[in-house]
């Protein structure tokens, strides 16, 4: 049966092979059961969003292991996915535009109708073959620097969880008292101990980090585990429970637009890059390529109507490919995994809760996102400002829409001012009007 559906032998590989492959994966990437509820269950300050940690990883769980499922039964690739990092803060910071504007429904509720609108528009983008067109409204340097600003944000909210730096007149400073608190001691502890596995390319060394740090948090008396093994606790479930008459308004559908490319560039870039690894490319195009992209697309739409972010492609897969894994059989192997870990949900619930232990895995995340800025092509002005803008934008307005906004609105203005308008597409320029349109008619009149 096996080999009638992976076809083992054509790919050079065994059952054994493809099972440890998928365990390495799933340790690389199992850092997302413990962060995804921290991130998604209050906002960037601190207060608490609607959505219970018990009913995040729930979500999490489910929608991760019925995605990774798909690309392994239906791509037959050792690809797995999870709610993406990056697309999480997104998500947050939508809810949170979502309360200050005032708009219909509970905030949490109209940021999973967003996802789910986004992820229907994914899937016909990818049954229309129209996936190209959207990877040419901007070019490969601002596709860069939306990873790269989304990457420092992450790493600055890091530092925040774990009280290295506060607020001040200056934005942020050094919080000198706090280095010597028992929250840095924790955060330095899982920081160091993942740096060092990394670059001693120990695999699941974001996940050891924070089962070291949470040792540390629970031998100090921050943590108290009361139990390992149980179903998730929540008084409110998460499922089923969208909203879309924000989507549908002018600032809703911004979002849907920026969820939806975020969503395609990550997915792509992530898809080839493993692949390639994995040799699976002929000629440079990936077999199954649409059937890749519709068990991403419809995760985003299922992960939504379960209650999480954005669904894609992890590009940890690259772990389990390194360890012999080639065919679908290493992604059904962490579908499973996915499955098995709701069973320890008091335990993961109890980690997310105290920030410091999560805090050292959103800086490493934030640091490895930040090597798309060597993508960047800083020679030429028209692409390095308005990439460095948009990097700039994303932590010092708070707000990753709004720092991807000022990008998109610059990068075809230095573009046309320098006699370049043949590179900039029709559908850049509606956007950035419809970007200012936006930003004039809304964000101005509140």
């Amino acid at each position: 049966m096996f080999e009638r559906i992976f076809r083992l032998t054509d790919h050079d590989t065994t059952i054994l092979r493809e099972i440890l492959a998928g365990i390495t994966t799933f340790l690389t990437m199992s850092y997302i059961l413990v962060v995804q509820p921290n991130v998604l269950s209050q906002d960037f300050l601190g207060n608490p969003t609607g959505l219970e940690p018990g009913a995040i990883l729930l979500a999490t769980c489910l929608a991760s292991a019925l995605a990774t499922g798909a690309m392994g039964l239906y791509a037959r690739l050792p690809v797995a996915l999870a709610p993406g990092m990056g697309q999480n803060f997104f998500f947050v910071s939508v809810m949170m535009a979502m309360s200050s504007q005032q708009l219909p429904g509970e905030p949490w509720q109209a940021a999973l109708g967003i996802v789910f609108v986004s992820g229907i528009l994914f899937v016909g983008v990818t049954l229309l073959g129209l996936r190209a067109i959207i990877l040419d409204v901007m070019s490969s340097s601002m596709r860069s620097a939306i990873v790269v600003g989304i990457g420092l944000f992450v790493a600055f909210i890091g530092l925040q969880n774990a009280k290295i730096v506060v607020a001040a007149p200056t934005l942020v400073s050094l919080n000198a008292p706090g280095l010597l608190s028992v929250d840095s001691a924790i955060f330095w502890t899982g920081f160091l101990t993942i740096l060092v596995l990394k670059v001693r390319g120990v695999p699941g060394s974001m996940l050891i980090g924070i089962a070291v740090a949470a040792t540390a948090a629970w031998a100090s008396g921050q943590i108290s585990i009361d139990r390992v093994f149980g179903w998730p606790e929540f008084s409110q479930h998460a499922a089923l429970q969208l909203d879309f008459r924000a989507a549908f308004t002018f600032s809703g559908m911004s979002y849907v637009a920026v969820f939806l490319f975020m969503d395609i560039f990550d997915t792509t870039g992530t898809l080839i890059g493993v692949s390639q690894q994995a040799r699976l490319l002929k000629d440079g195009q990936l077999p199954r390529m649409r059937e890749a992209m519709l068990a991403d697309s419809g995760g985003t739409v299922v992960g939504a109507c379960l209650g999480t972010s954005t669904v894609t492609s992890y590009i940890e897969s690259v772990a389990g490919v390194e360890q012999g894994g080639r065919t679908g059989l290493t992604a059904v192997t962490v579908a499973v995994l996915f499955l098995m870990a709701i069973g320890f949900s008091p335990l993961i619930v109890s980690l997310g809760g105290y920030a410091p232990i999560t805090a050292p895995a959103l800086v490493v995340v934030g640091a490895m996102m930040f090597c798309g800025v060597q993508s960047i092509d800083w020679s030429d002005e028209t692409e390095a400002v308005p990439a460095f803008l948009l990097i700039l934008g994303i932590p010092i307005f708070f707000s990753i829409a709004d720092g991807i906004a000022l990008g998109l609105i610059v990068w075809p203005i230095l573009k046309i001012v320098r006699g370049r308008r043949a590179e900039v597409p029709t559908a850049s320029l509606v956007i950035a009007a419809v970007i200012v349109v936006y930003f004039v008619a809304v964000r101005v009149h509140i």
